[in-house]
């Protein structure tokens, strides 16, 4: 792996999926991770009225969330949870034209590592305090944020449904030898 340059690397899918849980055993194992900019956003006051009643301006804080932690990145592999085309697959569930700066960060901000899919799990699906879908929304929102990462030419490979050690594991064996 080429340490001298900023590799990212991604987690998509839809929430409930084990992509968090996943994100912090990948950063207790070393590797340098960015939580999930939209949960921060739902944390903070108003984050959630934000979602629900102004959701082109939740996508804009979460574009603009992304892109710092985009500038973030330190030297070697990075891993994000989620990534610009993410936002897509959000605005495209409600409905909500893309901007032209979402657009160019997808265009041209390029993930280079692995983008890796954390399908729809059931059994460890619950909903929280952010995550508001119910099990069919999920399903629909982690096709929706699919079909964006392939729209910007990425091809997400499937993590496996199993323990977060060997979701772990999955992960190192496809970042190593990652190169830009």
């Amino acid at each position: 792996m080429n340490l001298s340059l900023r590799l990212r690397s991604a987690i998509t899918g839809g929430p409930g999926a084990g992509k968090s849980t996943l994100l912090a055993a990948l950063a207790n194992a070393g590797i340098a991770t960015f939580a999930e900019v939209a949960r921060d956003i739902l944390k903070a006051p108003g984050g959630m009225d934000m979602r629900a009643a102004r959701p082109a301006d939740f996508a804009a804080a979460m574009l603009e969330a992304e892109q710092h932690a985009w500038d973030a990145a330190p030297f070697g592999v990075s891993v994000y949870d989620r990534g610009f085309p993410d936002i897509v697959g959000f605005l495209s569930l409600e409905s909500l034209a893309i901007p032209d700066a979402l657009e160019r960060c997808c265009s041209e901000l390029r993930y280079v590592g692995r983008v890796f899919r954390a399908p729809p799990w059931r059994d460890i699906y619950s909903p929280d305090e952010e995550r508001i879908q119910s099990w069919d929304e999920a399903v629909a929102s982690d096709a929706a944020v699919i079909r964006a990462w392939k729209c910007y030419g990425y091809d997400p490979i499937d993590l496996p449904l199993a323990s977060v050690a060997d979701r772990v594991a999955f992960v190192r064996r496809h970042l190593e030898g990652v190169r830009a």
